[in-house]
């Protein structure tokens, strides 16, 4: 049974930054099945920087830990144009910088249900 939150997906187009290619696919199979816009996956910083350059966004999945260093200048870029996000990561919470204390860190493998009601419920936990 679907987590009822899973159809907040629905027609959003969501950018999934994370440099696992298994994991990554996972989730763009399980968005992509819950009608969200896939926008990646990409592995990189640059990359993720380089999209949100020429693509609109209404959300963001973001692992902490990339190939190339930390997400933190993707969590940066998107806060400044107020795109919700989260951080989904095995990582402990205490690797994220304090500035971004608000935002929603989910573990992995990622339970969607979860990631929609803080990207795009009521009581998001995502401080903009």
């Amino acid at each position: 049974m679907k987590h009822p939150s899973t159809a907040l997906f629905a027609n959003k187009r969501v950018l999934i930054v994370e440099d696992e290619y298994f994991l990554a696919d996972e989730t763009r199979l399980k968005l992509e099945d819950l009608g969200a816009i896939v926008i990646g996956p990409v592995a990189t910083v640059r990359a993720a920087l380089d999209l949100l350059d020429n693509e609109s966004v209404d959300a963001a999945i973001l692992d902490i830990h990339l190939g190339d260093g930390l997400v933190f200048p993707v969590a940066e870029e998107l806060e400044r144009c107020n795109v919700p996000f989260v951080f989904a990561t095995g990582y402990d919470p205490s690797v994220i910088p304090e500035k971004f204390t608000g935002f929603t860190l989910s573990a992995k493998p990622t339970e969607l249900g979860y990631i929609a009601d803080a990207l795009f419920g009521e009581r998001s936990t995502n401080a903009n």
